[in-house]
């Protein structure tokens, strides 16, 4: 039915398998509209499978790598990962209060001084390029061991893309 309002003299055909005349709610235009290229976000549609690998918003499923700016061939890709985070080591204040108020009771209280916290902080980049285009994300550091594990997953990738 091409017409919301059937004409005097036609049946109106309802049911299922008979689209609404006018999209409604649950019901997409038919055909669904097209956007003009570069204007918002690419549309595109998740191929079957399960995802293999997810670094940040980069998702490797099947055969392909599925990005916030598009899809590109997981064949031939190159990927690189950049550590640009920090640890700090100090003493906590918790510590230096400690050693001052057992330093005044007995000398013992120094030992105090030899407690130690790190602190992890910055990101890691990964970046991928494949087919000509190009796709980087940021992934937070949150331990000291952080870049090893996002470097397991690179490699695991770049081994996905050798194949």
């Amino acid at each position: 039915m091409n017409k919301p309002y059937p004409q005097p003299g036609e049946t109106p055909q309802w049911g299922p398998g008979q689209p609404p005349a006018t999209p409604g709610y649950g019901y997409p235009a038919y055909p669904p509209p097209q956007q003009p290229a570069g204007y918002g976000f690419p549309q595109q549609t998740a191929p079957p499978g399960a995802p293999l690998l997810a670094l940040g918003d980069i998702t490797v499923v099947g055969d392909q790598i599925i990005t916030p700016a598009g899809t590109l061939p997981l064949r031939g890709a190159v990927w690189n990962a950049t550590d640009l985070s920090h640890t700090e080591e100090k003493i906590p204040s918790h510590a230096i209060v400690l050693a001052i108020v057992f330093f005044i009771f007995c000398l013992l209280g120094l030992f105090f001084l030899l407690m130690k916290e790190k602190k992890t902080t910055g990101y890691i980049q990964v970046s991928v390029t494949s087919a000509g285009r190009h796709h980087s994300t940021m992934i937070p550091a949150h331990r000291q061991d952080a870049f090893q594990a996002v470097m397991a997953q690179v490699a695991y990738a770049r081994s996905l893309s050798g194949m």
